[in-house]
């Protein structure tokens, strides 16, 4: 049961990156959206017409079926800003060394937090790749697109869902 919501979240998580690719393939690099993926689909937060939406989820879940993976993969991803504080908050600890010593440490402190910073793209890209998307959407379909508004703005549900397994002949 875990293992499906995961993975179901996973998925999800590709095809919402995917779309939001897509999203600024079409609309321009100035458009302003924030994604956040659930076991039944997931949510886009930002001024996009409906239509336009539910275009470009339908174009980024066939690239990503026809093999273009790298569309799960994002650099606006929250898992890269996640894994910069971590590592930046790890190697400053390390670098502050035992307590007898910390004043002369924060040239080193500095120096590590932006060394970890650098490493944190890479590594978040690694980490979405394997850990919080997953490409594969073999059965996946889009069940529908609505819309709504709450304390955030303007919001859309892009709804998914695993479709029927079709027997190879």
């Amino acid at each position: 049961m875990f293992g499906r919501f995961v993975g179901a979240t996973r998925r999800n998580h590709a095809l919402e990156h995917a779309t939001i690719a897509v999203l600024l393939g079409k609309l321009g690099p100035s458009l302003r959206l924030i994604g956040r993926a659930t076991r039944d689909g997931f949510y886009v937060y930002g001024d996009v017409p409906s239509d336009v939406l539910q275009e470009a989820a339908t174009e980024a879940l066939g690239r990503l079926k026809g093999g273009e993976a790298h569309l799960a993969v994002s650099p606006l991803c929250g898992t890269n800003i996640a894994v910069s504080g971590i590592l930046a908050g790890v190697s400053s600890v390390v670098a502050m060394g035992p307590q007898d010593r910390r004043e002369d440490r924060l040239p080193n402190v500095l120096l590590a937090s932006m060394v970890a910073v650098l490493a944190a793209q890479p590594i978040g890209r690694l980490i979405q790749k394997y850990l919080t998307t997953s490409p594969d959407l073999k059965r996946f379909e889009i069940r529908g697109v609505r819309q709504g508004d709450n304390s955030l703005g303007r919001f859309h549900k892009v709804e998914t869902g695993q479709g029927p397994v079709i027997a190879s002949p």
